[in-house]
Parts: structure tokens; sequence; C-alpha cells
């Protein structure tokens, strides 16, 4: 397409975005700077509410340049189907009955392994949760994993160094974790339909290699902080209160399922969502604080992503078909730090004729890449919701995150090319 005025506004916007995300400490400092408008700067430095500030002034520029229905049209055009999933499952993984559960099985599981301390939990939390996203969607695994990660490690003097090396190997590993499936990744599942990728073709080609590059991530980290994880006492929440009823637990895990399976049918998944709210108001002495601020302020970042990268084909996608199938692999990893994975991968859906091995090196870098940055990957805004109160100034450094998630993106990307 010929890009006009709106186009060039949108890239500008989109670029703006990025850097607001990269800036997100400086607006907590001036919040204590200027408490006249400390709320505006609260918000400002919200990570999850940068890209939904921008889209915001991306839909009035439309307004300007092209009317008011030109406006709401392409704001019509958009799916939103994203969004409203990962706020009902996130709100459903976070509560107690799901959470306690899991994290007994892990608890109990860890008891087997020969590793004091943390340890053990921290190698299965990081193992299991992200693949156990092939089943119940990114999202929802992310959520488990972050808020199981929070009580158990960062909550108890985690450093900051195995703060941040916990959070980069999640992140990698979530992203990596959900292709062995073709429905739980989100940039699998934009080309999965299209390019006849079933059950079959992920496992063989991707999920062994993704479950053993989720294991060397995991047992990696846990290696590197063994004698910090050692020292933390055994526990944890879920081991000093009361357990849930196992009826309210199945209720629970039934309406997770639920949402899961009807993923791509708002109407199914946000009546299953409402009918659930009602459910954890009855039972509320069995619940804790429902994560509904953190699950709408993902949303919000994320219907600002659809907003926004919805305009950004007209650059995106030329830079990427100009490399070649040798190429592709590492322009995928590289540029998903400054974009959604899944708009790669559903720009590359787009194009007719692509080789097989084209095909592959694009979503195999795309996932690769799925961990660098907090919008490289639709469920990180999840993780990094639940688990930036436990970073200086309730901020991740963006630095420090790229920093942390490189390794485990190499131990990544050496499966997915050399196995």
């Amino acid at each position: 397409m010929t890009p006009g005025l709106a186009e060039y506004v949108a890239a500008g916007l989109f670029a703006l975005a990025i850097a607001h995300t990269f800036s997100t400490r400086i607006f907590e400092r001036l919040a204590h700077l200027r408490p006249a408008h400390a709320g505006l700067f609260h918000l400002l430095g919200e990570v999850e509410a940068v890209f939904g500030f921008w889209a915001m002034l991306l839909v009035a520029a439309l307004f300007a340049i092209k009317g008011p229905a030109a406006a709401l049209e392409y704001v019509d055009g958009r799916n939103f189907t994203e969004p409203l999933f990962v706020f009902a499952v996130m709100v459903v993984a976070g509560t107690r009955p799901v959470l306690d559960t899991a994290t007994t099985l892990v608890r109990r599981a860890a008891r087997l392994l020969p590793l004091p301390g943390a340890a053990g939990f921290c190698l299965l939390t990081l193992t299991l949760a992200p693949l156990l996203g092939s089943l119940i969607t990114e999202p929802a695994a992310m959520t488990l994993a972050a808020l199981m990660l929070s009580d158990r490690v960062f909550a108890r003097g985690a450093s900051l160094r195995l703060r941040y090396a916990m959070l980069g190997a999640l992140f990698v590993n979530v992203s990596i974790g959900g292709t062995l499936t073709p429905f739980a990744a989100p940039p699998v599942l934009m080309v999965a339909g299209v390019w006849g990728w079933d059950f079959g073709f992920m496992l063989a080609s991707f999920g062994w290699k993704a479950a053993l590059a989720v294991a060397v991530n995991a047992a990696g980290a846990t290696l590197l902080f063994g004698r910090e994880l050692a020292a933390m006492e055994q526990g944890g929440a879920a081991a000093t209160r009361p357990p849930v009823p196992a009826g309210l637990v199945a209720a629970h895990l039934g309406f997770l399922a639920g949402i899961v399976v009807f993923a791509h049918h708002p109407a199914l998944f946000l009546g299953l969502f409402l009918f659930f709210l009602g459910v954890a108001q009855a039972y509320r002495r069995h619940q804790d604080r429902l994560i509904l601020r953190e699950g709408l302020l993902v949303a919000f970042f994320l219907a600002g992503l659809v907003v926004l990268g919805g305009m950004q084909g007209w650059w995106l996608e030329p830079l990427l078909l100009r490399l070649d199938e040798g190429q592709v692999f590492f322009g995928a990893a590289a540029l998903t730090a400054f974009t959604d994975n899944a708009a790669l991968t559903y720009l590359g859906s787009l194009v007719p004729g692509l080789s097989a091995p084209f095909q592959y090196a694009l979503v195999a870098g795309a996932v690769t890449g799925g961990g660098l940055t907090v919008i490289a990957n639709a469920p990180n805004p999840a993780g990094l919701a639940i688990l930036r109160g436990h970073f200086p100034d309730d901020a991740v450094h963006p630095l420090g995150l790229l920093l942390a998630a490189l390794p485990p993106t190499a131990v990544a990307a050496a499966a997915f090319l050399l196995l």
C-alpha cells in the first residue's frame, strides 16, 4: 500500500509508544516530584497503560485527518477478542482455588526432587507452567506462574538479579512453551489454519524442541541462583491457609476450561466470566482479591496494541519479506522486540506462496524473541502486572529485562535452529 498522512502519524505514535515503555520510571519519579499531578504521572508510569494512551491519540488523529466515519470504521474493524480473553482468563486463573491447586501440586512434586528450599519449586514452575500453556493458553499459564513465583520466590527477599533472571526465563519459556499445540500461542494461532499446521505438525516441528529449551532454561536459572533459592524457607500462602472445598475448586477449573475452549467466541467466554463473578461473590470467604485491576490494565495495553499495530503493516510487511529464508528467523526475533510477535506471523499468513522453511523460520523466530520486551508477546503484560510490584519504583527496567532474557532466548534459538 502507499502510505498517507494517517499511516505516517500512526508510525510516529507507535514509535513514541515504544519509547514511552522504556521511560515509565521517569513518570514515576515525576509523580513524587510533582504531587499536584501525581495521579496523571502514575497513570503514565503504568506500562500497561502506555499503548492504550497512544492508541487514543491515534484515534483522535484519525478523526482529524480522515473524519469521524473513517476513524470509527477503522476502530470497529479491529478485533479485540484477544484483549477480552486475556482479561477473563487472567482473573479466573488468578483466583485462590485455581492458584492453590496448582501451587500444591507443584510443591508436592518438588518434594520428590533432591533440591533444597525453593529450588525445586522454582524449577518445576518455570518448566511445567509454560508447557501447560499449550493446553490452557499462554495468558493463563503466565498468570499462574507469575502468581506462584510472586508468593514463593519474589516475596521472600529475592535479590534483584534473581528477580530479573526469573522474569526473563519466565517470559521466554511461556513464549515458546505454547508451541506444542496449534491454538495456544497467538503467533502460531495466526498461521495454523492458513498453513495447515495441526497437532502432529506442531509436536514434530516445534513442540519437542520447545519442551527441551524450556527445561534447559528452567534448570539454568535454578542452578545459577541455587544457593539463594536453597536458603528460602518452604511454605507460602497456599500452605498456611485452609483448603478450598473440592466442589468449588472443580467449579473454578470448569470456568477456566470453558473460557479457554471458547477463547475465540467472546459472547460465550464473557458470559461464562460473568457467571464466574457471581460464584466468586457468593463464596468470598474462599477468595483472595480478584485481580480485576491488573486484568483491565493488561486488556487496555493489548487493545492499544491492536489499534496502533493495525496501521503498521505498510512498513513491517516489506521489511519482513525482504529477508530470505536464512535471515527471517533472526529478523523476526529482532522485530518481535518492537512489536507483538502475533502481528508478524499474521502479516506472513497474508502472503501467498511462502516456502515451508520460510514459514517455519518466521514462526520460530517470532516465538523465540517473545521474551525480550514487554510488548513482544501478548501474555508478557500479564506477568509484568503481577510481578512489577517486587521491583524498585514498581517498574521493570526494559534493559534489565532484555539482558535477563538474552540467555534463555539464545537457548531457544539453538533448539529451533540446530535440532
